[in-house]
């Protein structure tokens, strides 16, 4: 399950908090431990539901769930910042086998936890049959923006084992960084869970080193997880008028920024949540309102 990994030590790390930054209100909710989450939603089988819901929206849906959830609390926080450094080859192979979707295909990223410095190199495979597995390695916080040759060989041997052929992993470099504020909430009328992950924010460097950024400061990524049938979230979304919508943080972020990219797979919510707000600054960052 995705949850925030906490270490004993408290490494001075940087913050995914940016000039504006926009967080769940949750401090009036019942909260719920680590422990007691991975033991109550511990789905084995599950669905998931991605929603790109604007913060007023999000405020009457907390409001609407204020009775009905508890949210994550660890050592008194209950928001985490996150940060993804997602790798490919330099013919875009993982983002390519997603925008065309092939039976097998894969992400290869790190995962930095940002309040506790624990850093995570991890391998997210789908098989012939549809199924996802992601395995995963301790990782060097201060490596995580790139392979190391112990990297490397990880990532090959994980394909290797998840019959993804013809992937060289020596040739992979990062293409993307995510960065959000994550906060979980457990619904115990259905046991199901669901992620609000804010102050979302996308960076791609150039091989010169001049980089481009997205933001979305107005918008959250609410996911659902559930044994089947719709949640209380998923019921009060579509009461709202919100549906589920396609969208990976890895791809539909890199063909934001990339244009140049086959799209089609995540066309509508390119269009509806990015295009119409895209405003370009001299520094190159882009803010989608």
């Amino acid at each position: 399950m995705t949850t925030p990994e906490r270490s004993a030590s408290s490494s001075s790390v940087p913050t995914a908090a940016a000039s504006n930054v926009f967080v769940p209100s949750t401090e009036h909710f019942s909260t719920i431990s680590l422990e007691e989450l991975a033991d109550r939603a511990a789905l084995l089988t599950r669905v998931d539901r991605k929603y790109l819901v604007p913060a007023a929206d999000l405020a009457a849906l907390l409001t609407e769930l204020r009775d009905q959830a508890r949210v994550l609390q660890i050592d008194g926080q209950q928001h985490f910042d996150y940060e993804s450094v997602y790798f490919d080859t330099p013919d875009s192979t993982s983002y390519l086998l997603a925008a065309h979707p092939r039976r097998r295909r894969f992400k290869a990223r790190t995962r930095s936890y940002l309040d506790s410095g624990d850093c995570y190199l991890e391998v997210k495979t789908k098989g012939s049959r549809g199924a996802t597995a992601k395995q995963r390695l301790p990782y060097s916080f201060d490596e995580r923006n790139h392979l190391t040759a112990a990297g490397r060989e990880y990532v090959e041997e994980a394909l290797h084992d998840a019959s993804v052929d013809g992937i060289d992993a020596n040739t992979m470099e990062p293409v993307l960084t995510t960065r959000y504020t994550r906060t979980t909430l457990f619904l115990p009328a259905s046991e199901s869970r669901c992620t609000i992950d804010s102050s979302l924010a996308w960076q791609r460097c150039a091989d010169d080193e001049s980089c481009q950024e997205l933001r979305l400061d107005d918008t959250v990524i609410v996911e659902t997880k559930s044994s089947g049938q719709a949640s209380e979230v998923d019921r009060i979304l579509w009461q709202m008028g919100h549906r589920p919508d396609r969208i990976s943080k890895f791809a539909t972020g890199l063909a934001a920024l990339r244009p140049d990219l086959p799209h089609n797979r995540w066309a509508r919510v390119l269009r509806r949540h990015f295009t119409p707000g895209l405003l370009a600054t001299e520094s190159g960052a882009v803010r989608a309102a």
